[in-house]
């Protein structure tokens, strides 16, 4: 049984000493030594965002005619979003609790625009195998049949097996920029096209690329076509919580225009509440993370952003070169930008490197990485966080290597999830 709450209340210092050391044996993002989960923009950052919480921490979003502050801020920072995206005059979109968020309300909204436009009763949706999962519990959540195909050798969506997919009751065909488990950018204009072609919704999970494509391609990366400049991209989800350095959870969802976003909205006036509208799925949303990320993201600017997409971009170039100097490992894919998933090397001259082992080593070592696979693979989100450890990383990296070589692990979890 758990235990019950006490019957006093407690003084807050000995509170927050309580909370302070329940963090003993959280990952120690603070030293670089995390890849993913928390992004870290500096000082600055760190201070308007916390400011910005302070003055937020009891407002509701729910209602902005009661915070028509929270209606303000939420309207600026989408129409920032939306021209970083190159959305045209007519995008559109809201603020969310994170990439899932956006990713579910990006789906209703396709399978409510099937059911309105074209009389769609049983829908379906066309993903990759290498789209967020987020993309399937909308799936299960919403009632659409969904479509899974494979990859190709590149690790982009094998577009001919998406088009053998797609009917006439397709609502939904999705697209990566980049995906996750490998970093690399799909076919947006083939997938968007394959889309439009039916009448359907194409979405393009820009969670991981939003704030770091649009920054990238200004450096003079080669960044292939994936935004409202392709036609038939009719929504993005982008996430000011990951790359663009606001803490969670906040993400933005974009539709190209007006009457593509109303359906995502539910409304409802037959209560005896009155009238209730709701945009996203959250009734109660907190003000207190679409302020921070209005601040650090009128704090940073485009020349921040600039500074921290280059400072990432040079410590992910730094990692992948390096770990391509280790025998028994390689980078999947010909990622060019944060993502990373390193997985044993079958050419290796040595013995053979279980990365599941490795990771452990690594951990013990106090570096932290994510499982994933198939294949085993070691996840990285490399970032300005990282800043001034790469070294560091890839002598502990090369360690490991040398300790694990030729031994393994039973334990073949590839948990990215809540569970108990």
């Amino acid at each position: 049984m758990a235990s019950p709450l006490g019957q006093q209340g407690r003084p807050v210092d000995d509170v927050i000493a309580d909370l302070s050391a329940k963090r003993e044996h959280d990952v120690r993002w603070e030293d670089g030594k995390a890849f993913g989960m928390i992004y870290d923009g500096g000082p600055g950052v760190h201070e308007a965002a916390e400011r910005a919480a302070r003055l937020y921490l009891h407002e509701n979003a729910l209602n902005t005619k009661a915070f028509p502050s929270l209606g303000a801020i939420q309207s600026e920072v989408v129409g920032w979003t939306a021209n970083l995206l190159n959305g045209p005059d007519t995008a559109s979109g809201f603020l969310t609790s994170g990439g899932t968020e956006s990713i579910l309300c990006g789906v209703k909204a396709a399978r409510e625009r099937g059911r309105a436009e074209r009389g769609i009763e049983e829908p379906e949706m066309v993903v990759a195998e290498s789209a967020h999962a987020a993309f399937h519990k909308g799936a299960h959540l919403f009632g659409i049949q969904l479509h899974k195909v494979p990859v190709r050798d590149d690790w982009t969506a094998d577009v001919d097996a998406m088009a053998d997919e797609v009917n006439d009751n397709t609502v939904l065909v999705v697209g990566s920029a980049p995906q996750y488990p490998q970093g690399v950018v799909d076919d947006i204009p083939a997938i968007a096209a394959l889309a439009a072609g039916v009448g359907a919704n194409c979405h393009v999970d820009g969670c991981m690329g939003g704030f770091v494509l649009p920054f990238a391609e200004r450096l003079g990366r080669d960044v292939p076509p994936w935004d409202f400049r392709v036609d038939g991209v009719t929504s993005i989800s982008a996430d000011i919580h990951k790359l663009g350095y606001a803490p969670k959870g906040v993400s933005v969802i974009l539709h190209r225009t007006k009457e593509l976003r109303r359906y995502q909205t539910f409304v409802f006036d037959d209560w005896l509440g009155g009238f209730y509208a709701s945009p996203n799925l959250q009734g109660t949303r907190s003000g207190l993370p679409m302020a921070a990320a209005w601040a650090v993201m009128q704090h940073l600017g485009i020349d921040g952003y600039l500074e921290l997409t280059r400072v990432m971009l040079d410590n992910a170039d730094r990692m992948r070169a390096g770990i391509a100097e280790v025998d028994g490992v390689r980078v999947l894919g010909d990622g060019a930008y944060q993502l990373i998933a390193m997985a044993a090397d079958p050419e290796s001259a040595g013995d053979p490197i279980d990365v599941f082992a490795l990771g452990d080593a690594l951990e013990r070592r106090g570096w932290f990485h994510d499982r994933q696979g198939p294949p085993d693979s070691l996840h990285s989100t490399v970032s300005n966080s990282n800043t001034g450890v790469i070294d560091d990383y890839l002598e502990a990296l090369a360690a490991s290597v040398d300790e694990v070589r030729g031994t393994s692990t039973d334990d073949r979890s590839t948990n990215y999830a809540t569970l108990e």
